[in-house]
């Protein structure tokens, strides 16, 4: 207001309140627990649709672990844009995640706290998809990733009680491969992103066994997978996303504890083996991903140096039953 406008207002005797600033965020009203992969995450925000997304995203996990929750903030602020917002870059600092999209969407997760504060637009309501992968998806994955866990980009299954880490490169066949064992009768717990719990001396990994990830070509794998809705991915490639409760094949189990783990290579000549596989590769490929501060990064090199304890292989193939196959002979006889 200008000071003619407040000397108007106050010759007219009307209440004026600057209590709070044009540049606040918006009063958080509404809140909700969850438990995301088991951990506890109390959400707050000014909007319910964020509570339903979160609630699409982990109602399904009970809780597991009685950790300090994480606390996320989620700010809905008015625009006039009905346009998607775009892909935020991502950044980390010293125990601080960040992701920026743009002034109306961004977001600060304080990993050493346990605190994460969130604003996202009215526009990004509009688009359920990536308001989830971009953003509320963060709300406790860095966190979780840095403090409890040791993230591996892997599948993971059990058979037998015997958990098999299956590792490789973006188009190794991970989560067809994962999908496969458990349409066999294996126990099904992550596609492609397994978490390793840290501490302790047991390589138990939990995951999210609630959904499987495919590329649109595994289609001429799983025919009942074809026709299905396919959305982008957070990184731009094109997924088919099914939950599993609506697979009556597929035994979801929440956590294994790993015995083996088996990299895989569909595109080697040659005959279809298994193979002894380097453990120094593998503990590498493992690092790379991995984000923190010393102290978060002893830990997780800790864990992995406890999980590459068990056999580690090369499982190189082309043909899925035969994969599925030898996957059952080495849980079953060792080799």
């Amino acid at each position: 207001m200008t000071v003619q406008e407040i000397e108007a207002a106050c010759d007219a005797q009307q209440s004026l309140d600057f209590s709070r600033h044009m540049l606040a965020a918006p009063e958080l009203t509404r809140s909700a627990t969850f438990y995301p992969f088991g951990f506890p995450a109390e959400i707050r925000t000014n909007s319910e649709m964020i509570l339903e997304q979160f609630d699409l995203l982990w109602s399904m996990f009970e809780k597991r672990f009685d950790t300090k929750p994480i606390v996320t903030d989620v700010h809905v602020v008015a625009t006039d844009s009905t346009e998607c917002p775009p892909a935020p870059a991502y950044r980390y600092l010293p125990k601080t995640l960040t992701a920026i999209a743009d002034a109306d969407n961004y977001c600060v997760a304080d990993l050493a706290q346990g605190r994460t504060r969130m604003v996202v637009s009215t526009a990004a309501l509009r688009y359920p998809l990536y308001l989830r992968q971009f953003f509320l998806e963060c709300a406790a994955g860095g966190h979780i990733a840095t403090n409890h866990v040791t993230p591996v980009h892997a599948g993971c299954v059990v058979l037998d009680g015997r958990g098999v880490l299956l590792c490789g490169d973006s188009g190794a066949g991970k989560s067809s491969l994962s999908y496969a064992c458990a349409r066999a009768g294996w126990g099904y717990v992550a596609d492609d992103a397994s978490f390793l719990l840290n501490g302790g001396s047991k390589r138990m990994v939990i995951g999210d066994c609630h959904k499987v990830r495919f590329r649109p070509s595994a289609a001429e794998l799983f025919p009942e997978i074809d026709g299905m809705e396919i959305t982008p991915r957070a990184e731009g490639k094109p997924s088919i996303v099914v939950p599993t409760a609506t697979m009556v094949h597929v035994t979801r189990r929440e956590s294994a504890h790993v015995d083996y783990v088996v990299f895989l290579n569909r595109h080697a000549a040659g005959p279809q083996q298994l193979l002894p596989y380097r453990k120094d590769v593998a503990r590498h490929y493992m690092r790379q991903v991995l984000f923190g501060w010393p102290e978060s990064l002893a830990a997780q090199y800790e864990a992995i140096d406890r999980l590459l304890a068990v056999d580690v292989f090369e499982m190189r193939y082309r043909c899925m039953d035969w994969a599925v196959d030898r996957l059952q002979q080495l849980v079953r006889e060792g080799h």
